[in-house]
């Protein structure tokens, strides 16, 4: 396989670095900037990309490949594109000079090609997004230019004679004009790669690894949330180990609006899945009573899934003759980037510059003490490849196309803390804006939906009479992978008409506000 290696060095455009190039065909993968030489040796890779970051290379702890790196690159001769920051390391290393700005450059600038090269075959100018504050004022040996900003800043430059090269700009965002053919034009046509990474390849590798990894007597339980994911996951799976894999829906009594028997009646009618189903709302009302902060939220909940699921497998037991010693969860890439203290959108490892957005409960927020190995098939892939491998599957195309659901559910979507009261009246709101985007005709094309109930009670009028009653915020964001998102732009007259439903229809609420933050600076869900 032709596999391309990210090296992070914290930009929060990483991922979609990751994202383009699959998108084009290849495997990549992302490695924290400062990984050992000797684990990025064994990946193999045929192409390195670079990628940006908010440090100046100039500055002390600034983040650098490990020693030797540069010489074994040099050796290997492997083709390296260096993008803004990624190209001031370059510089730098190679006795270039970087220096503040005396003009930074954030967002739209025109770029002229004033050498032909092959990263820009049939590109001769273009507008490039921008995000740097530092420029370089004088070119490493070996380099020439081949690209100048409209401000007259170097662009771009290449090596002489080894196939590297550096942009001061970023391809993978949707705002550079021809950002995919400058990305393609590196990997097809600089580095002579074939596009191999096919869906079909990844379904059949992964059927193959996990019947690898669990022994011919193996039993395995699979966390079945009634998500996209979690059921994609099952299902190849079964695909590999069949009856030998034990589906557990546990509804926590804090899904949607009769979602527990929706989704019951899809596994078993349609997905023809083994599933026992453990109603637990009593369960974890209890245990998250009081409980405010979204990150104890998260780690209670991811502890009591792993409790139930250790339960199960001690039932199993009694009845199989064997304990299953395997989970399976559909833990996906932008889980594990946003789980990890890494970078702002970087990758986990990477340099400390920041600190984790916010703890998956199926990542971060597991028992480091549960007695099971986990099974993950999905934890290197965006949700559309994991839609695509649905489709190969036979999944079922009106459950593919399924909005995303958190695993904690609307424990995460009740800001502040939890009660049955108000799981039922958030139940109900949501329940009557998703159902009106679907009679509309809008539910598909939006990425993901959802109501939120705020900690806050404001004055009203209703029947004539004075209230104080509860907040509940809307937000619909169109997406390609979850990792960015903009919010969705309804017509004010649709939003009235849910506003007015919702007021009517739900006791305790008489106030509807909606969300138009894009994610950056916001994330899609609210805890």
């Amino acid at each position: 396989m032709n596999k391309i290696l990210i090296l992070d060095f914290g930009s929060q455009f990483t991922q979609l670095i990751a994202r383009r190039i699959r998108e084009l065909g290849y495997y990549s993968f992302i490695l924290p900037g400062t990984t050992p030489l000797e684990r990025i040796q064994d990946f193999a890779p045929k192409a390195i990309i670079l990628s940006g970051g908010p440090s100046s290379v100039y500055e002390k702890d600034s983040p650098h490949p490990v020693a030797g790196f540069w010489k074994w690159l040099e050796t290997s001769k492997i083709p390296t594109l260096g993008v803004c920051y990624g190209m001031q390391l370059m510089v730098q290393e190679f006795g270039g000079k970087v220096h503040p700005a005396d003009r930074k450059e954030y967002g739209r600038m025109g770029v002229q090609i004033v050498k032909s090269h092959p990263l820009f075959s049939g590109i001769t100018s273009f507008q490039a997004w921008m995000s740097h504050g530092d420029e370089t004022d004088q070119l490493p040996n070996g380099f020439e230019l081949i690209g100048k900003s409209t401000a007259g800043a170097v662009a771009s430059m290449a090596h002489t004679t080894l196939p590297w090269m550096g942009i001061q700009f970023h391809p993978e965002v949707a705002h550079t004009e021809r950002g995919t053919d400058i990305l393609k034009n590196f990997i097809a046509g600089v580095s002579k790669l074939t596009a191999d990474w096919k869906i079909d390849d990844i379904i059949t590798s992964h059927i193959e690894k996990i019947k690898s990894e669990v022994p011919a007597d193996g039993q395995v339980i699979c966390a079945l949330s009634g998500g996209v994911d979690s059921t994609v996951a099952a299902t190849l799976v079964h695909r590999a180990l069949g009856d030998r894999l034990h589906c557990i829906f546990v509804d926590t009594g804090m899904m949607r609006h009769l979602e527990g028997d929706r989704v019951m009646k899809m596994f078993t009618d349609e997905l023809h899945l083994p599933v026992t189903r453990v109603n637990a709302e009593e369960r974890f009302l209890s245990k998250l009573e009081g409980v405010s902060d979204p990150e104890k939220k998260r780690k209670i909940i991811g502890g009591e899934f792993i409790a139930i699921f250790d339960e199960s497998a001690k039932g199993l037991e009694s009845k199989l003759g064997k304990r299953p010693g395997f989970l399976v969860q559909g833990t996906l890439y932008p889980d594990v980037i946003e789980s990890s203290p890494a970078p702002s959108g970087g990758t986990a490892g990477a340099p400390q510059l920041s600190h984790t957005i916010k703890t998956h409960h199926n990542v971060g927020g597991l028992p480091k003490d549960m007695n099971f190995k986990l099974i993950e098939p999905f934890r290197d892939l965006f949700k559309d490849e994991v839609r695509e491998i649905g489709r190969k599957l036979g999944v079922p195309e009106t459950f593919i196309k399924r909005h995303p659901f958190p695993g904690p559910g609307l424990a995460v979507r009740i800001l502040g803390d939890i009660t049955r009261e108000k799981v039922k009246k958030l139940q109900e709101a949501d329940e009557i804006f998703i159902s009106m985007l679907r009679e509309e005709g809008l539910y598909d094309k939006i990425w993901q939906a959802m109501a939120i109930l705020l900690p806050v009670n404001t004055v009203g009028v209703q029947g004539d009479g004075r209230t104080h009653s509860q907040v509940i915020a809307l937000r619909a964001v169109t997406s390609q992978d979850g990792m960015t998102a903009d919010f969705y732009h309804f017509s004010l007259e649709f939003l009235g008409r849910v506003s007015t439903r919702i007021c009517n229809e739900v006791r305790g609420v008489n106030r509807i506000v909606y969300d138009i933050t894009s994610k950056p600076p916001a994330t899609i869900e609210w805890e």
